[in-house]
């Protein structure tokens, strides 16, 4: 998972594996970026829809603009004016392409987690100082 400002710089990085759901990796993402600046807005995708995460954002002083999922029971949260912020996602892809141009994070050669995690933070590194 990538934790990007408004421009696309990377601000954190996390991995985990791929059993957690993704609503319960959001909070130690935000907590790992390396700027104590916390973002008023998050923007996220249909994953990240539950209302205890945006409940718990919005105590950080967050708020989470993301669609709703399809079949959802409870009604909806956001109307559209927030959703409108959600045409900026591509922001957060073409930072994610620029991390596809490493290799070695395309594939993961690495057995140890720890060390994908490191080349993952040297590559964001790496795209920061291109970006000034």
């Amino acid at each position: 998972m990538v934790l990007v400002d408004g421009s696309g710089l990377p601000l954190a990085v996390d991995v985990d594996s791929a059993s957690p759901a993704e609503v319960n990796l959001i909070e130690p993402l935000i907590d790992e970026a390396v700027t104590p600046h916390v973002p008023p807005r998050l923007i996220y995708d249909r994953a990240g829809d539950s209302d205890p995460l945006r409940e718990r954002l919005a105590s950080r002083g967050i708020e989470l603009i993301c669609p709703h999922r399809h079949g959802r029971v409870k009604p909806p949260t956001q109307d559209g004016r927030p959703l409108r912020r959600y045409r900026r996602r591509w922001i957060i892809e073409r930072t994610i392409a620029w991390l596809q141009q490493f290799r070695r994070l395309v594939t993961r050669y690495e057995f140890y987690s720890f060390l994908f995690h490191s080349f993952a933070k040297l590559a964001c590194m790496m795209i920061v100082l291109r970006r000034f």
